[in-house]
């Protein structure tokens, strides 16, 4: 920090310099997140200065919170769910497992989930002293049914299936869990981050929600999918009672208890998602996710035309391979087992995928796998 600062053209010559040296989302195959839609950044300078930490002083921006909460829980089969915007799956990740333990009477409560849930587990469990146990998966990288059903046990708090895994785009089969979990009475908890924005709004789509009975709560990023500027998520839970688990006292502000983990929360990244959630609709949404899956069907074509196999076929836009060379200047990513991954966003139109398809196949030409 200088003394005196910087002008206002110096300083931002200096922040564009940096902004610069950032990739260009033309050639980012490897995230989860995408260029926010004009209407979200539009909405989130609206809301630039709201704290939803503080929800009285800013009453228009908790009722756009309400909204986007009634939004999903309607979208997902249960309009009275409650919630409340969080920043993103790992925080709703870790919200769900708060909520699973204080329901449990074990001194050495253990949380059941599968070899392809997010690192935001690992990070939940260290954090509220669970035992994580990871379950294998089947052939197609979903979570093995008997496998899950042996690990569970009277210590078990809390249950978890993912509804679009991360690494490999797969949905675990949640009704069948569901029924461990009513059959024992655990709390069951859907990470749908991702796939939350992608199937219910697929012609044909694997049930993930609270149409089934045994779901508890779901983790969804509008961030994602959605379109949102970031952060942005939502924890979605049936039993409005349950919320009370995680009730703080905050005697000094506008309101005298809280539910979130955050403190001060921004109020803008819930504007942008209900935002472009407001202007899409459901038949938009739609045809963002046909327009991505479509994508991701030509991707797996051209690739195994050049002779680079799908390691699976996925429920949702995220496809695996074997091992290929991949040329500069495209991104992509790994998973643990050591598969290509690429994730095809709303940034990566179609003729991106032409252009990365024509590329690899020059620099994997006269190669086998």
């Amino acid at each position: 920090m200088d003394y005196k600062g910087r002008s206002e053209e110096e300083l931002f010559s200096f922040l564009s310099s940096k902004k610069r040296e950032d990739l260009c989302h033309d050639h980012i195959l490897s995230s989860m997140c995408t260029l926010p839609h004009p209407v979200a950044v539009r909405a989130h300078c609206m809301f630039m200065e709201t704290n939803l930490g503080d929800p009285g002083l800013f009453p228009g921006t908790a009722e756009l919170e309400h909204r986007l909460v009634r939004l999903f829980g309607t979208l997902f089969h249960c309009p009275d769910a409650c919630g409340y915007a969080t920043s993103g799956g790992t925080e709703s990740n870790i919200q769900a497992l708060r909520i699973g333990k204080s329901r449990s009477t074990s001194v050495r409560p253990n949380v059941v989930l599968p070899e392809s849930a997010h690192f935001s587990f690992k990070k939940a469990c260290d954090i509220l002293c669970l035992e994580m146990r990871c379950v294998p998966l089947d052939d197609e990288f979903r979570m093995d049914l008997s496998a899950a059903e042996k690990m569970v046990d009277e210590n078990t708090c809390c249950l978890v299936g993912i509804a679009g895994s991360t690494e490999y785009g797969m949905v675990d089969p949640i009704p069948a869990l569901s029924e461990i979990a009513s059959d024992r009475g655990i709390f069951f908890h859907v990470d749908a981050a991702f796939g939350g924005m992608v199937l219910p709004f697929l012609e044909k789509t694997k049930p993930f929600d609270f149409s089934i009975p045994g779901v508890s709560s779901i983790a969804v990023d509008p961030h994602k999918m959605g379109m949102s500027t970031i952060p942005s998520g939502c924890l979605l839970i049936r039993d409005p009672s349950q919320i009370c688990a995680l009730s703080v006292d905050t005697p000094y502000l506008t309101v005298k208890q809280e539910f979130t983990l955050s403190g001060t929360r921004p109020g803008a990244p819930v504007a942008g998602a209900l935002a472009v959630l407001e202007y899409l609709g459901y038949e938009g949404m739609q045809a963002v996710v046909k327009g991505c899956m479509k994508n991701t069907r030509r991707l797996i074509e051209g690739m195994e035309a050049f002779g680079i196999p799908r390691v699976v076929t996925p429920d949702v836009n995220v496809a695996t391979f074997e091992k290929a060379t991949i040329p500069p200047p495209w991104k992509v990513s790994w998973t643990r087992k050591g598969h290509l991954r690429i994730v095809c966003m709303p940034h990566v139109h179609a003729g991106i995928i032409e252009s990365f398809l024509h590329d690899i196949g020059e620099s994997n030409a006269g190669k086998t796998c």
